[in-house]
């Protein structure tokens, strides 16, 4: 592990520690290892749907843990298109028509479970996107973010990019507790920073800008076999050249 990953692990694992022994982590726990979610998660959710990214965004993209339920709930109600990806991007990614789905079962399509069950699977087919959001354990105010570990939301992001859904001017947001900001979090060349920095107290703007790529040198066969929709990009490109 070199010295960046080294202190991005040590700031997630006090992250963690820190909303466990404050008592601001909720259901599913122990968060270690998550996305963790927080006390105040609905409020930092429609603190977001108050902001212009939101309230412009037709299609909006986010992740499917707990603390964002919220989020994704109140874009179905509000009538925006939402694209979800799968756990680990394994089956790629979920779209929700709200029009194709009955009100009251808006709570239920809002969960992983339902988002199965009412969404259907698009694979690279994904519509332009206008908001993407996404959860984090960890964000500073330059908009520099940790999320568990793994790359997937990088790799979300650079996905989107390589289809052209998204690009850098595309807005990305993150729902966090107060205590999830931290001082200053170092960063590597595959990081997707954030745009906006929502809180159930306060809503931060940055100046950071993406690359929504993917970085091939990065990609080898293990995770090109864990994530099929990664594999199917990198053939059309293939194809394409």
């Amino acid at each position: 592990m070199n010295e960046i990953k080294r202190k991005k692990n040590e700031i997630r694992l006090k992250i963690w520690d820190l909303l466990e022994k404050s008592g601001v982590a909720r259901f599913p726990k122990p968060v270690m290892g998550r996305i963790p979610n927080f006390k105040g998660a609905e409020q930092a959710a429609v603190n977001l749907t108050m902001q212009s990214e939101w309230r412009d965004a037709r299609v909006v993209f986010v992740n499917p843990d707990s603390p964002q339920r919220h989020v994704r709930m109140l874009a179905l109600m509000q009538g925006k298109v939402l694209v979800m990806a799968t756990p680990r991007l394994r089956e790629g990614f979920l779209l929700l028509d709200p029009r194709k789905i009955a009100p009251y079962r808006y709570p239920e399509a809002s969960t992983i479970r339902g988002a199965f069950r009412w969404g259907i699977k698009i694979g690279l087919d994904v519509p332009k996107i206008d908001l993407k959001v996404t959860g984090s354990v960890a964000v500073d105010l330059m908009g520099r973010r940790l999320g568990k570990g793994h790359g997937y939301s990088e790799i979300e992001y650079g996905i989107l990019g390589e289809i052209g859904v998204l690009d850098s001017d595309t807005p990305v947001a993150t729902t966090v507790h107060e205590l999830q900001i931290v001082s200053e979090i170092p960063e590597e060349e595959h990081d997707m920073p954030v745009q906006l920095i929502v809180t159930p107290e306060r809503v931060m703007r940055t100046n950071a800008r993406g690359k929504p790529r993917i970085l091939w040198e990065l990609v080898d066969e293990e995770i090109l076999r864990e994530i099929p929709i990664l594999k199917k990009l990198k053939e059309m490109k293939s194809i394409g050249n």
